[in-house]
């Protein structure tokens, strides 16, 4: 039996044209959601029932445009997941350019903000909504190299925890996601020993799927999470605990 626990839900869903914004995209449209993907890109893959907005959410004029698009298309926003980023450069923080610090702090930081801040006001009128933004394990635990892309993951982890606080005695709940080691295309594309070496770094020995981070993400969307607010959740395969 087909799972209807987001019908009549309208959710945003960013970073949705590949890897876990897709699979993310999938899973809330086969549990009844209007889902709208916000993405730079094309889809990679032949999608049904998901409306594609080509959105720069590193803009926040063009959040508010593609917001108020969704809202007279389908109505408010019920479920925000803030999923677009990027790693950028591997470099540590003395050899990091500037140019790529500046990339990587507007894509997985700034874009959060402005996402947040285009669907907030409604959510708080209404008394109701799901914020789910997507950080990552590296944005919990250290790590040597890819200054930017700890640094702006660590800001969702607290932008997170800091709305969460805000909100919850308004109707609002915001949790983070914390995918460890991935597959997707992007970590497809990295080095073979980088891969490698997180994998036999992680406990359950083997990479997770995008499809069980979209797991996770509809949980915390739904209501069966209604009394959830605030937590990290680690989609990491044990990585953490050792």
């Amino acid at each position: 039996m087909t799972n209807e626990r987001l019908k009549e839900h309208v959710c945003i869903v960013t970073g949705a044209a590949q890897g876990i914004g897709l699979a993310t995209a999938r899973r809330l449209a086969t549990e009844g959601a209007s889902v709208f993907a916000f993405d730079i890109a094309e889809p990679t893959e032949e999608t049904e029932g998901i409306q594609w907005i080509a959105c720069d959410v590193t803009s926040p004029q063009q959040w508010q445009e593609n917001v108020e698009r969704v809202v007279a298309d389908a109505g408010p926003v019920d479920v925000l997941v803030n999923n677009a980023g990027g790693v950028g450069s591997y470099a540590d923080l003395a050899d990091t350019s500037r140019a790529d610090w500046d990339r990587v702090i507007m894509l997985n930081q700034n874009s959060v903000f402005f996402g947040m801040q285009a669907v907030l006001p409604s959510m708080i009128e209404r008394s109701t909504g799901s914020i789910v933004n997507v950080s990552s394990m590296w944005g919990i635990i250290g790590t040597p190299g890819v200054a930017a892309y700890q640094a702006s993951k660590g800001a969702v982890t607290m932008i997170t925890k800091n709305a969460a606080a805000t909100y919850a005695g308004r109707g609002v709940r915001v949790n983070s996601v914390h995918p460890g080691f991935i597959w997707t295309p992007m970590t497809e594309a990295q080095d073979a020993g980088i891969t490698q070496g997180l994998i036999d770094k992680t406990p359950m020995g083997r990479a997770g799927l995008a499809s069980e981070v979209a797991s996770a993400i509809a949980f915390l969307a739904s209501d069966d999470a209604s009394f959830i607010t605030g937590i990290q959740l680690l989609v990491d395969g044990g990585f953490t605990t050792v």
